[in-house]
């Protein structure tokens, strides 16, 4: 008998060529049906919503903006593993893989149709990658590129001594009845077995090697190739064509000295790549300006729609805000501040004029995500904005273009809505919505915070003067006094740069004698409502981290 080793090295091979078949054949069909129903981000969607929160969080933690690719590259690597364990199987029971094969394309398809705005059209990736899929583990193992011997035959018997020949010395009249049963063996139904020698004929397996070879190459242009088209039906050209209007209140500029500029600390204004990415959607939007309406409906006495071009024609104002996510653990980075240009939606809010009991404005996108921003906020006269436009240019496309909302004080997820669709007024009792009912909480103030930037943690400095610098936040308040100390020591206030606004975070920079050793540093800092940062150290769910920023140094 061959060694099983073998065995399971040429169905996996057969089983992983026939995935990559049909995930490649789904991404080229999803060209014509839509990028979010191809199977990886179809599944890859459901298991972003059904996931359990910590589970998420982690991700989070880990990969940070990069956890969308995460999720899409250990679904491929999850789907490859699977795949290789129906070929092992395909070689001894092919009816049972193939119905691996089939089942696995069910799940995509139901998956697709789960999605917002899908419709019947969005089986079609998932239901034609698996039926290409299943042919081409037949065809690797019970088909012309199969092994002909499969390196794992059962050896073929011995010649069967004839009955009338004489048996020789020291043969066992026994021996004839057991080739013969040895010959009459049946193969299993269903088995790619085939009787045959113990060693493999060359030129099958360099058949069965050079064929999985092409598939597979066919397979990833076919793949790469469909999400490169789908790239290329986005909306990119359609944003270069966007001519933002001129706002009629202009943001203030920024002033001197708001940009400390120390090597390591953030700049005052986050450039627009720079900006953090935190949302739901595997796949970005592709809005199309012309297309795209706003619906403002729900608790509302005059309910309206807006083109784009009829929101643009209406009087806009630019302001600089500081947006955070809630995810944001006590110094990272999921946090920043731009120049952003919007309609106030305290204006469109007047105009639909809110019934009462309509506490709760529903922001809905494109693809179905819904945040609950309290409607007496939106309505308290800061400068909430349905924005346009982000650091000068329209928005970027992964940063909700063409239409989102900004919201000072408010983290992301009760406030930010990107690729809006809807507004809808409703109550907090009648509807909780996307992250509520996953546990966080239904109103999300930001929290003060305040974070080190330089030194880095773990960074060697050099005793004598070190620059401590960093950045603190708490938007429609303001920073007060941000104050450092080292080894628990007392504090020692830093001094605040300038700032465009309380909606903008404020750099800070305190100067440290420092002295050969290992040292920590702590930073904490006080809102314009007398509030310190508490040094209780809370995760970010339900509604934000909190604590004091530690960073230890090695002082030479």
């Amino acid at each position: 008998m061959a060694d099983s080793g073998r065995v399971w090295r040429f169905g996996a091979l057969a089983g992983v060529t026939a995935g990559a078949v049909a995930i490649g054949v789904a991404e080229l069909v999803a060209v014509a049906t839509g990028p979010r129903s191809a199977p990886l981000v179809a599944v890859g969607g459901v298991v972003v919503d059904t996931v359990p929160e910590p589970l998420k969080q982690f991700a989070i933690d880990v990969f940070g903006r990069y956890d969308k690719v995460a999720l899409l590259v250990g679904t491929a690597v999850l789907l490859a593993a699977f795949a290789a364990g129906l070929g092992v199987l395909a070689t001894r029971r092919l009816a049972p893989a193939v119905a691996g094969v089939v089942a696995f394309g069910a799940l995509g398809a139901v998956a697709a149709l789960t999605r917002p705005g899908a419709d019947a059209l969005d089986v079609l990736p998932s239901l034609t990658g698996a039926a290409l899929g299943a042919g081409v583990l037949w065809l690797c193992t019970a088909g012309p590129l199969e092994p002909d011997p499969w390196p794992w035959s059962p050896p073929a018997p011995p010649p069967a001594t004839p009955a009338t020949e004489p048996a020789t010395a020291g043969s066992s009249p026994a021996e004839p009845a057991a080739a013969e049963r040895v010959r009459a063996e049946p193969v299993p139904a269903g088995s790619a077995r085939r009787p045959g020698g113990d060693e493999t004929d060359p030129e099958s397996r360099r058949r069965f090697l050079t064929g999985t070879g092409v598939l597979l190459g066919a397979a990833t242009v076919a793949g790469l190739g469909g999400r490169w088209l789908a790239g290329r039906r986005g909306v990119s050209a359609a944003r270069s064509a966007v001519a933002l209007p001129t706002p009629v209140a202009p943001a203030p500029p920024v002033p001197a000295g708001a940009d400390l500029g120390l090597r390591g600390l953030a700049p005052y204004v986050t450039s627009n790549a720079g900006f953090y990415r935190i949302d739901t959607a595997l796949v970005v939007p592709q809005v199309d300006p012309g297309t795209w309406r706003l619906r403002v409906h729900g608790r509302v006495r005059n309910p309206f729609e807006l083109s784009f071009a009829e929101l643009l024609a209406r009087p806009m104002v630019e302001r600089y805000v500081t947006l955070a996510c809630v995810s944001n653990e006590v110094g990272g980075d999921l946090v920043g501040n731009a120049r952003w240009l919007g309609v106030p939606v305290k204006e469109l809010l007047d105009e639909a004029g809110p019934l009462d009991g309509a506490d709760q404005v529903v922001s809905r996108s494109v693809d179905g995500w819904t945040c609950g921003t309290p409607t007496e906020v939106l309505r308290d006269g800061r400068d909430a904005l349905l924005a346009v436009g982000m650091n000068g240019e329209p928005l970027p496309v992964e940063h909700g273009f063409p239409v989102r909302m900004v919201v000072p004080g408010l983290y992301g997820y009760v406030s930010a809505c990107k690729w809006i669709t809807e507004l809808e007024l409703t109550s907090f009792a009648d509807f909780d919505a996307y992250w509520v009912p996953r546990g966080w909480s239904a109103r999300g103030p930001i929290k003060t915070q305040s974070r080190i930037d330089t030194p880095r943690p773990r960074n060697r400095l050099t005793a004598g003067p070190v620059t401590v610098a960093g950045v603190a936040w708490a938007q429609h308040l303001g920073i007060r006094r941000v104050e450092v100390r080292v080894d628990e020591g007392e504090w020692q206030q830093a001094t605040l740069a300038a700032a465009v606004s309380t909606d903008t975070w404020v750099q800070w920079s305190w100067r440290w004698a420092a002295t050969p050793g290992e040292h920590t540093l702590q930073v904490r800092a006080t809102d314009a409502s007398g509030a310190t940062q508490p040094e209780r150290r809370a995760p970010v769910a339900p509604d934000g981290a909190t604590g004091w920023h530690t960073v230890r140094v090695t002082v030479d």
